[in-house]
């Protein structure tokens, strides 16, 4: 059975700085893993808010994980990431425009900085 897997497991897997819970987070994804958009959301914030990682990094180690794990709305997550690196926009508002773009969904918001990149 697939493991769904929360940010903090997530993120003692990326940054192997707890050893032993980075090796249960390991373990766990090659025994069959899988996460969701918002906790991706959430490890993009901590990696970005709390330990400083470079935007090309979080979204080169991201994109990376999702070739170990099963992800929904794939398409959705790494559409955003490559939007987080390119722009000075929170993550989320990239999966804001990501879905905009890819499913053509029309996003109403009044943030100004958002709505000059929605379609």
């Amino acid at each position: 059975m697939l493991k769904l897997l929360d940010a903090n497991v997530i993120l003692r897997y990326l940054l192997d700085d707890i050893k032993e819970q980075a090796d249960l987070a390991e373990n766990a994804i090659k025994e069959g893993a899988f996460s969701i958009p918002e906790v991706i959301a959430e490890v993009v914030y901590v990696l970005d808010g709390v330990y400083k990682i470079k935007r090309t990094d979080i979204r080169d180690v991201l994109t990376n994980l999702m070739g170990e794990i099963s992800i929904t709305e794939k398409e959705v997550i790494l559409k955003a990431l490559k939007l987080y690196e390119e722009y000075n926009l929170d993550y989320v508002d990239c999966i804001l425009i990501a879905r905009s773009e890819l499913y053509d969904e029309k996003v109403l918001s009044f943030d100004k900085k958002l709505n000059k990149y929605l379609k």
